[in-house]
């Protein structure tokens, strides 16, 4: 029975795709066979390689013109197509079947998405390491060491491009066998020069010959040391850098031999020396010194990373499984990472807004405006600070302004009150908001003025040796509104002719000294404690004659 015998009727052509996309682009029945297969003809000659998805019986098969119109059925064929068919290895792309019949003979093998291992190794988003490499160097010895063991004997035309690869990424030899159809099928003219390419895996004593039909198998050996050396290195067949040999080239040294006949590069740098030594084994002079594939697969899975691993799906299903037993320590470390990382953000946040309007933030609310009947404002800046900054370069400035604010920043802690901003050497802060605290806002804003002038008679910057930096204060207590401004980089902004006055008491004071509204000693009067004098009635800005004082002290 002629069980490879495939009925043209029964093939349906499947819409064109890349190898790389046709695994996942579902597939779309043409018309008959016979009707379509006329518009590839073209395409599949001037192509190197004639495979074209295509679907058989429900399934996805990879189907390849024959350049003849009729094919003679010998027995010596019909003995080729039914051993072709026989074979069943994981490492062996199947033989479906063929058709024979015109006016377009086609054959049909086992569909591999990922394309061959050329096309594999040209791809610059596919990642190999020595694993990887190793597991398909080894499916292509178990392959070929299969194939050796089989009626056919050999292969004959092994290359990188007829090792293709499935959706799982397991490697399988092609092309292999029926060498009566190979004898009449020849797609590569010789004057090509894809031509001269094809023989750079040809053994040596090969090219010398007449090359038999299935090839020799220490002749496979050979084709398999060029593939090695091109997963090695990844520069096509037969890699020699800094060369300007072609093909054609190439292929004559090679036939000459001689004393030192020309191989392809190899060194320890980028090769293991152990594959190294395989390699060099592989491609001898002398067909009978070259290994046979059994010994081949032997020494491949010692040398592979993954402990002789027999699949790269093996090595690569042992380390999901070691990574699922470290998984909840890994989450669990990565876990308090994130909440580490989560509390220096709401860290920093609370350092730059209230931590009540910060905390709004963080939970995505929108922070309203809020309106605050009395609250008291501080405001002061450096006295002669704008001709300081002249003797001193703009980093010293800088560091002359964050020493002395860094100073400021430890004694405000000690009181209930919130810093503002700072712009330039003005320093703003605020007490009764965001969080209000009754009357007590303004004892608070004063106990941190009088500490303040206390440390400044104590503070030496040592940017500015020899000089002593004078403070100058001014407090106003008032209604105030104050909300958050800004998406990006968003600031905690106070409003209101509070804010104005405030200033405006700075402005009007005099070096370490505490100038003060009548609204803040009003204030401060009610707690008993607090030591104020008349300073007089001053002319401000948009307000006329103000009553104001100094803030002397505090009596325990």
């Amino acid at each position: 029975m002629m069980l490879w015998r495939v009925s043209p009727g029964e093939v349906s052509l499947m819409e064109l795709h890349s190898p790389a996309t046709a695994a996942k682009v579902p597939y779309v029945r043409s018309r008959a066979l016979q009707a379509s297969v006329e518009s590839i003809i073209g395409h599949v000659q001037d192509h190197c390689s004639s495979h074209r998805p295509a679907v058989y019986k429900e399934n996805v098969c990879a189907l390849r013109l024959l350049h003849v119109r009729s094919v003679s059925l010998s027995s010596e064929l019909q003995t080729e197509l039914r051993q072709c068919r026989d074979l069943t290895h994981r490492n062996i792309c199947s033989f479906i079947g063929a058709c024979l019949e015109s006016p377009q003979p086609f054959l049909l093998t086992e569909y591999c998405p990922k394309g061959s291992l050329q096309d594999i190794l040209k791809s610059e988003s596919i990642k190999l390491d020595w694993s990887f490499k190793y597991s398909l160097l080894l499916d292509i010895v178990k392959g070929m060491d299969y194939l050796h063991c089989s009626p056919l004997r050999s292969h004959g035309h092994l290359t990188s491009r007829n090792c293709v690869v499935d959706s799982r990424f397991v490697l399988k030899v092609t092309d292999f066998g029926i060498s009566p159809l190979r004898r009449v099928n020849s797609t590569i003219p010789p004057d090509s020069p894809g031509y001269h390419q094809a023989l750079l895996y040809r053994a040596p004593e090969l090219l010398r010959q007449t090359m038999p039909a299935n090839g020799t198998q220490k002749g496979d050996v050979y084709s398999f040391s060029i593939i090695v050396q091109e997963v090695v290195y990844r520069h096509g067949p037969f890699y020699i850098p800094n060369t300007s040999l072609k093909p054609i080239d190439i292929v004559e040294r090679v036939r000459a031999g001689g004393r030192s006949p020309l191989r392809p590069h190899i060194d320890s740098v980028e090769c293991p020396e152990e594959m190294e030594a395989l390699i060099k084994n592989c491609w001898r002079e002398r067909p009978a010194d070259r290994p046979e594939f059994s010994s081949l697969r032997v020494t491949i899975k010692k040398l592979s990373p993954t402990g002789g691993s027999e699949h790269i799906m093996d090595d690569l299903l042992s380390r999901l499984e070691q990574y699922a037993c470290n998984l909840e320590e890994v989450v669990s470390e990565r876990t308090a990472q994130l909440l580490e990382e989560k509390r220096r953000a709401e860290s920093l946040l609370t350092q730059m807004l209230p931590r009540s309007v910060a905390v709004q933030l963080i939970v995505g609310k929108t922070v309203q405006a809020e309106t605050y009947d009395c609250v008291t404002i501080y405001f002061s800046d450096i006295e002669g600070f704008t001709a300081m900054s002249a003797t001193l370069t703009p980093m010293q400035v800088v560091n002359v302004l964050n020493d002395l604010y860094t100073y400021f920043d430890n004694i405000i802690d000690n009181h209930d009150v919130y810093k503002v901003e700072t712009i330039g050497d003005a320093y703003m802060v605020v007490s009764g908001l965001p969080i209000r605290n009754g009357d007590a806002h303004a004892k608070e804003i004063a106990g941190m003025s009088l500490a303040i002038v206390q440390g400044m008679a104590q503070y030496q910057s040592p940017h500015v040796l020899g000089q002593q930096m004078k403070v100058r204060i001014g407090l106003h207590s008032g209604p105030c509104v104050a909300g958050v401004v800004g998406l990006k980089m968003p600031r905690y902004c106070l409003f209101g002719d509070t804010v104005n006055t405030a200033s405006r008491m700075e402005s009007h004071g005099l070096p370490l000294k505490i100038h003060i509204s009548g609204s803040t000693k009003a204030l401060l009067d009610t707690f008993g404690t607090f030591r104020c004098e008349l300073r007089g009635d001053i002319l401000m800005k948009g307000k006329g004659l103000v009553r104001t004082f100094w803030l002397l002290g505090e009596d325990q």
